[in-house]
């Protein structure tokens, strides 16, 4: 669409003069003006906000066949004093197969209350996980993802254009502190449209990274694989607030137990949602 005012000439019968149609080029001007995102807009956090994030993980076989599936899920809260973030009721469940139930959810109690600083930055430290297990990755993931998606979401409105892409982060590897490496080889953002969530008028933000490796090694098991990634986000154009969020991953290389001779093939996908919870 044209930035420009356009101007379209009306022939007035019987007087032969050509006058602009100046409701037209207000009305193209505004809508032009309409499609560039606010500069310089801060988050606006009018109080306290929660959310609910839930990720389901199904791990198959290099088939495609289904063995098992995982959902973690946790309330988040932002704009609490200090700028601080916190998470309580975290906690997750089991299942077999493609259509087994789910087990009785798990709490993960060492994650009631964590509170910390609204800063991605902050999680990458390697202190600030010293009260989870080891194990603990799908929990270490639903922060990452959170600042991931807030990052992604709020940071990046004066460089995005309508439906052009921009290379947000190229050849970047990220430390996990005591579970590996990310190697984000080209990470895309794109603001391809606007739309209501909540009541609210979003801009719509896709996001994708492809063929990026990832290692692990956590408690004897090591995985070397590929992560591909994508999702979109809904930000309010008037507070600059996540209103939706979704996220896609594959994960697909070769894990190896303790114990085994050689490593195994390894295929994850998980799919997430991120959405504020109703207000209290």
């Amino acid at each position: 669409m044209r930035t420009g005012s356009i101007l379209r000439l009306v022939l007035v019968l019987g007087l032969g003069l050509a006058l602009p149609a100046s409701n037209d080029a207000w009305a193209q001007s505004s809508a032009a003006a309409s499609w560039r995102l606010p500069r310089e807009m801060a988050v606006s956090d009018a109080g306290p906000r929660a959310y609910r994030f839930s990720v389901d993980y199904q791990t198959a076989d290099p088939r495609g066949v289904i063995v098992q599936r995982q959902r973690i899920s946790g309330e988040y809260t932002r704009g609490l004093a200090g700028g601080e973030v916190e998470w309580k009721n975290v906690a997750q469940s089991e299942a077999q197969g493609a259509s087994g139930p789910y087990g009785d959810a798990q709490r993960r109690t060492f994650m009631e209350g964590l509170r910390y600083r609204n800063d991605l930055g902050v999680t990458m430290q390697p202190e600030f996980f010293k009260a989870f297990p080891a194990t603990a990755v799908f929990e270490r993931n639903l922060v990452w993802d959170t600042g991931m998606i807030e990052l992604f979401g709020q940071r990046f409105f004066e460089k995005l254009k309508l439906n052009q892409p921009y290379h947000a982060f190229s050849d970047q590897t990220v430390k996990m502190p005591d579970v590996g490496s990310f190697h984000n080889r080209d990470v895309i953002l794109e603001w391809v449209g606007r739309s209501h969530r909540n009541g609210q008028d979003c801009a719509v933000i896709d996001y994708r990274a492809f063929l990026n490796p990832l290692q692990v090694d956590v408690g004897g098991m090591k995985l070397h694989a590929r992560s591909d990634y994508w999702g979109q986000i809904w930000v309010s154009l008037k507070t600059k607030q996540i209103e939706y969020g979704t996220l896609y991953e594959n994960v697909s290389g070769e894990m190896q137990l303790p114990g085994q001779d050689a490593p195994q093939p390894l295929s994850v996908f998980r799919s997430g949602v991120f959405e504020p919870l109703p207000q209290q």
